[in-house]
Order: structure tokens, then C-alpha cells, then sequence
């Protein structure tokens, strides 16, 4: 009996799922909105007025560029929120709310600050992100997808996906396609140079998509509905992994062979096997509600919350 106590023991453990804590936080000055990792930095949006740069791996401050505040429904001058923040070579990309109408401020940043839109315009964005030197993606709260040339200040193409509000969108690693998520959680697959529809994926989110990831052919996407699902773009089959709670981030490894999803209410990140959906590690002590999940390579992460953390982890330590 004891025999057989010690084998069951032992196969215990080698099925056992290894748990990883950060090796490293990051103090932010203000709440974590959205994260990039560029050319070897850390770009942090913030709700404080501003964004953050690190290098990596040392993890310094080599760069903070503000934004004017603005003013409350009250009158009151406040910090305005960094919704969404990006970097190409020198130039940063930082959009925000106004405080006016719900009308996005959008600004680029290349050693002095330049304001592509402001309330006047009457937009309202939730996402950008570069696409090269001279092109931005936009997200508009309606469901709607815009390519924004900078040289000239107007957009190429405005194109309505879908009936229901804008959660999120993700560029592949060539930013040639985007995969675009709304509250009825079907995903829309576009062409960037055009913004023509490639492929419209469904039936595995059946509520909110909060956040995507697109890597490899490959889309992730983190449901409301307590659905981490996963999409072969070209085939546009996809399957999903029940969480136990609102799964609010996801994320791809460089080889798309390994996916992260915030599957819990304590925001543990769960990370899976791509293909096989076997759990491979839990990485724990995120302290609130994840906001975005970064791989840098098969085994190193950032996360942010909705916190003055960013959060480091290395699943080979």
C-alpha cells in the first residue's frame, strides 16, 4: 500500500502544473491602460497624464512624455487617461479622452508633441497602433475601422464590421492584418492597405470580446462569457477553453504555439499548449483586473493591470 501511495505521489507530481510568481515588478506612476513592447522597451500607457518607457531587460525609466490635462464634465483640470499608446523607431503614438462629448485626443510624439485630433474632430476612438512610419489603425467605438495617414492627416478608408461597440483589435507580426473584436463576439479578420474583409470568425464567443491576439495565423481571443478561444484564421475553425470567471486578456507566444489567458477571478494567468489546450503553467500575483499580456519570447511575459504594477515573469527560472 505504501508502495503504491509513493507511485501515485510521484505521478502527482510530474502532472502537476508548475506555478510561476514575477521576477521582477515595475512601479508605474499612475494606473496601467495598455502596454507595448517595442524594439526592446516597455511602453506603459497611463491613466496620469502620460507614458512610460523602459528599457529591457534592466527595467529603467529612460523616457516619460506627458500630455496637456484636460478638463472633467465638473470643470475640474485633471490628468487625461491614456487609453492606447504605441512606438515606431523614435516616434510614440498616444490617444486619450478629451473630457469633451467622449471625443478622443490623438497625438504623435517625435521629440516635440503633435496633435492629430482633438474634440473639434468629433471622434471617437478606443484603439491605435502603428502600421508603419506613416499609417495608423483606429478603432472607433462604433464598430468601425479606419487607416490614418499622418502625412496628409486624413483617412484612407472608414469601414463599418458589425452592429455592436468595439472591444479591441490586434495586428498580425507584419501588421498586413488585423483581427477585430466587438460585443457580439464574432471577430473580423481585415486587410490593413485596404480595410477589405478577409474572414469573419464565430461561434466560439458567444458575448464581449475584451481583448485579441493574432500571431502565426492564429487569433485569441478573451470572452466575457468565461471563453478563451482560438482561431485558425485561414481554416476559420476555431475551439475554446472554459475559464471560471470574465476572461479579460489573452495573449500569443511568437511561435503561436503557446497561448495566456486570465482565466480566474484572482488573475492568475493560465498557459496553455496552443494545439493540445493542455495546461502548461499558472503564473500568479497579479494584484487587479489584467489590462494587457505580452510575450517577448517563448517563456518571458509582461502584464499590466489595472494598478501601478507591471508585472515581469520568466516560465524558465
Amino acid at each position: 500500500m505504501i508502495r503504491h501511495l509513493l507511485l501515485w505521489l510521484i505521478a502527482v507530481a510530474l502532472w502537476a502544473v508548475p506555478t510561476f510568481t514575477p521576477v521582477h515588478e515595475i512601479k508605474i506612476n499612475g494606473l496601467a491602460k495598455d502596454m507595448v513592447l517595442s524594439e526592446n522597451s516597455l511602453v506603459i500607457a497611463t491613466d496620469n497624464g502620460h507614458i512610460e518607457v523602459y528599457s529591457v531587460p534592466e527595467y529603467k525609466k529612460i523616457k516619460e512624455i506627458s500630455i496637456p490635462d484636460i478638463k472633467d464634465f465638473m470643470g475640474d483640470v485633471i490628468p487625461a487617461r491614456i487609453l492606447s499608446a504605441d512606438r515606431i523607431g523614435d516616434e510614440y503614438l498616444l490617444l486619450s479622452d478629451s473630457g469633451k462629448g467622449g471625443y478622443s485626443n490623438l497625438f504623435l510624439y517625435d521629440g516635440k508633441l503633435k496633435q492629430l485630433f482633438s474634440p473639434k474632430d468629433q471622434k471617437v476612438i478606443i484603439k491605435a497602433r502603428f502600421v508603419d512610419k506613416t499609417h495608423i489603425l483606429l478603432g472607433y467605438l462604433g464598430d468601425e475601422a479606419a487607416l490614418l495617414d499622418t502625412t496628409s492627416n486624413k483617412e484612407l478608408y472608414r469601414v463599418v464590421l458589425g452592429e455592436s461597440k468595439f472591444s479591441d483589435f490586434a495586428l498580425d507580426e507584419d501588421r498586413s492584418k488585423a483581427v477585430f473584436a466587438c460585443e457580439s463576439g464574432i471577430l473580423t479578420v481585415i486587410d490593413v492597405k485596404s480595410g477589405k474583409i478577409i474572414k469573419t470568425l464565430q461561434g466560439q464567443n458567444l458575448d464581449n470580446v475584451y481583448k485579441v491576439a493574432f500571431k502565426k495565423g492564429t487569433v485569441a481571443a478573451a470572452g466575457k462569457d468565461r471563453r478563451g478561444a482560438i482561431y485558425d484564421v485561414q481554416t476559420g475553425k476555431g475551439s475554446y477553453i472554459l475559464g471560471d470567471f470574465f476572461i479579460y486578456a489573452t495573449a500569443l507566444s511568437p511561435s503561436a504555439r503557446k497561448v495566456a489567458f486570465a482565466m480566474d477571478e484572482n488573475n492568475d494567468i493560465s498557459i496553455y499548449n496552443t494545439f493540445s489546450k493542455s495546461k502548461l503553467a499558472v503564473l500568479k500575483g497579479q494584484k487587479s483586473t489584467l489590462n494587457v499580456i505580452i510575450f517577448q519570447n517563448e517563456n518571458r511575459l509582461y502584464s499590466a493591470s489595472d494598478d501601478t504594477h507591471v508585472m515581469v515573469w520568466d516560465m524558465k527560472q
